[in-house]
């Protein structure tokens, strides 16, 4: 198995325990929060395989027959903006899957959900949608579009 230099970094980062909270820049207002690989390592949706994508993540408005409800997100979101240990209201924070429900993540499981702040979060939506377009185009395959999310999330947030 070859990994790549993000990959790399982020097994060096959870073999080190320094991942707890990680805050960059983007741009002189955008704020993005790491996902931590610790506390949001990431889930799959086991329903999800890449034998099944043409009955699941790409029929379109698939994704709202699993998107968990406002009430349990919103729940998880203050819980984990404390273990983040991150300020400010939760309106200011999207409870975003670290696989996305594009990519057949697991839609209630803690370990794949974290606060991501705005505007941030309406960035990382448009590279979700573009992930799901090549894995149902066949450019790219279900596992290697999950892993390039989650890299990229654990890296730029």
């Amino acid at each position: 198995m070859r990994l790549t230099p993000v990959d790399l970094a982020v097994v060096l980062a959870v073999a080190a325990g320094l991942c707890l909270v990680l805050l960059t820049r983007h741009g002189p207002s955008a704020p993005a929060v790491l996902a931590s690989p610790t506390l949001t390592p990431g889930a799959v949706n086991d329903d999800v395989t890449q034998a099944n994508i043409g009955s699941t993540i790409c029929v379109r408005g698939w994704t709202r027959t699993v998107r968990p409800p406002v009430a349990y997100t919103n729940a998880l979101k203050a819980e984990q903006l404390r273990a983040y240990g991150l300020p400010g209201p939760l309106s200011a924070y999207q409870e975003d899957h670290l696989i996305s429900l594009e990519l057949g993540g697991a839609p209630t499981d803690p370990r794949n959900l974290w606060p991501e702040p705005y505007p941030r979060a309406a960035d990382v939506d448009r590279i979700e949608n573009e992930l799901n377009a090549k894995v149902c185009s066949g450019r790219l395959t279900l596992a290697e579009a999950r892993r390039q999310e989650a890299a990229l999330k654990h890296a730029r947030g």
